[in-house]
């Protein structure tokens, strides 16, 4: 097993969302063998680095430095130091600004190695109860206003589980565009402080979102996961409904039968579709087929 890190590599190590208990052993080796740890905050880092004993450098990286670090970390890697990105808390790089150096160190050649640790994308989803099979992350919707309308709007298609992030003094308003967007009765889950100890999972749909919080004060920080859009049943037209019962019955069966078998097909009434198939011209009932008060 590897007992040290390489040279010439970045490291993408994920730290705590909230939990010290969620750190890894493979991540505080990492984080005591580098050369650097690239941070976006050094001093929330610190506390982080102090709790564990590990005295390697750090130093910031964060999107309003990015452009001019960038480089300075390029060349260190590239004169054989190894170095550790992290955030501060969860995965670098996913709607973070990490994503910058490590674009520039793939398009440099540069090997970068992901240390898996908590992300709350996934922490949310997975206690969710909402389908986990496809889902889309859109991080933090934007803040300019006809911004945030276009990109709700190009959501209302989706039919995947969809998942944002969004911090307390704006998620009443997110709550009201999504139910502008979406509709109140699509079901979601507001997912807060995980792994913390005042983790709380709310679920519901958004108009009982909105609601409760009317009566209580947002705290913390939120991931929010939204049932997609539920797939539509067909619509038929009653003429293109008797053309398949008809098309059915040629086949020999009663209009009884072809009307189950539409039903089934179709999830509409089956009493809705036997009364269209009695008003099929050119099609003599049989006796068993002379309509009752009770058929259903």
């Amino acid at each position: 097993m590897q007992t040290e890190s390489k040279p010439g590599i970045l490291y993408v190590v994920g730290t705590p969302i909230g939990n010290l208990e969620d750190m890894t052993f493979r991540a505080v080796r990492i984080l005591q063998t580098v050369d650097l740890i690239a941070a976006e905050d050094t001093r929330h880092t610190g506390k982080l680095l102090q709790h564990f004993q590990i005295t390697t450098p750090q130093q910031s990286y964060h999107e309003h430095n990015s452009n001019s670090r960038i480089p300075e970390l390029l060349q260190q890697l590239v004169n054989g130091k190894a170095i550790a990105l992290v955030t501060d808390a969860g995965m670098p790089a996913i709607s973070d600004p990490g994503f910058e150096l490590v674009k520039a160190c793939v398009e440099a050649g540069i090997s970068v190695v992901p240390i898996p640790g908590p992300c709350a994308v996934i922490t949310a989803l997975s206690a969710a109860g909402l389908p986990t099979e496809k889902f889309v992350f859109e991080g933090f919707l934007p803040t300019k206003n006809q911004d945030r309308q276009e990109r709700l709007e190009f959501l209302q298609a989706e039919a995947r589980t969809i998942i944002f992030y969004e911090s307390p003094h704006r998620l009443r308003q997110t709550l009201q565009d999504l139910a502008d967007a979406l509709g109140q009765d699509r079901r979601l889950v507001l997912a807060r402080e995980l792994t913390k100890l005042y983790e709380e999972f709310f679920r519901g749909k958004i108009g009982d979102a909105i609601a409760y919080y009317t009566e209580r004060e947002p705290q913390g920080e939120y991931t929010l996961v939204v049932a997609g859009l539920p797939p539509l049943k067909p619509q038929f037209s009653e003429a293109e409904l008797k053309a398949e019962l008809q098309q059915i019955m040629a086949q020999g069966i009663s209009r009884s039968q072809a009307s189950r078998q539409l039903a089934k097909a179709t999830s509409l009434p089956r009493r809705h579709l036997y009364q269209l198939a009695l008003a099929i011209p050119n099609l003599p009932l049989t006796v068993a087929e002379i309509p009752t008060e009770t058929e259903v």
